[in-house]
């Protein structure tokens, strides 16, 4: 189908989040993405259609062609500042904040910074904007582990509760970016297929703003 829009999601929190603004612009999965296993889903719309991806690789797949439009935090846009999408919507979903976070009596720190994340490019641009040079180890998991063990003197990494942290005797310091949600889009297929992905993006719009005013 030459018009059809193929939409990439991760599944998790923010694929729980999208759905009521999906439903309220008239887009529902056929299958439920929990207990499926495939990774095409059909919705009740035929032009339609969800592919779910790892969320580190959504502005990839969108970028290049595999998808029209995606949703992504702003974390993982921040590690992908070269990549050449459209984010013509800010979701107000999935919303936390990325923040450095250190040992609560931690000892004088000796020598260079060392820090623990997955999201080595914001953690390099925060540093260097503090002019500070700092050895960066990239971690995919089990961040808070980093310190306890003297692997790193910090973390850099996303905080919703905090509750993580404190049971693991970190603290949250340093605010590096509040997080949310955003919708993307491939610049070829908005040119392409501009009246139906401008629909799209009108009805998300108006989903966000009366989620709001809930």
């Amino acid at each position: 189908m030459p018009n059809m829009l193929t939409l990439a999601l991760s599944k998790g929190r923010i694929f729980k989040e999208t759905l009521p603004l999906l439903k309220a612009a008239g887009i529902e999965p056929i299958d439920d993405p929990e207990t499926s296993r495939k990774l095409i889903l059909d919705t009740n719309q035929p032009d339609v259609r969800l592919i779910i991806v790892r969320a580190s690789d959504v502005p990839s797949y969108v970028e290049f062609g595999g998808a029209d439009i995606g949703v992504a935090g702003k974390d993982v846009l921040l590690e992908h500042p070269e990549a050449d999408l459209y984010e013509p919507v800010d979701l107000r979903i999935a919303c936390c904040k990325l923040m450095t976070a250190g040992r609560v009596n931690e000892d004088p720190i000796k020598g260079r910074l060392k820090v623990a994340t997955k999201f080595v490019e914001s953690t390099r641009r925060f540093y260097a904007q503090q002019g500070q040079q700092v050895d960066i180890i990239k971690l995919y998991g089990s961040m808070e582990l980093a310190p306890l063990v003297g692997l790193a003197d910090r973390i850099v990494d996303v905080v919703d509760t905090g509750n993580t942290l404190r049971a693991n005797g970190l603290v949250p310091m340093e605010h590096i970016a509040e997080i949310s949600s955003r919708l993307v889009v491939n610049k070829a297929s908005m040119k392409m297929k501009h009246t139906r992905i401008q629909q799209f993006i009108s009805q998300i719009r108006e989903a966000v703003k009366e989620q709001q005013n809930d």
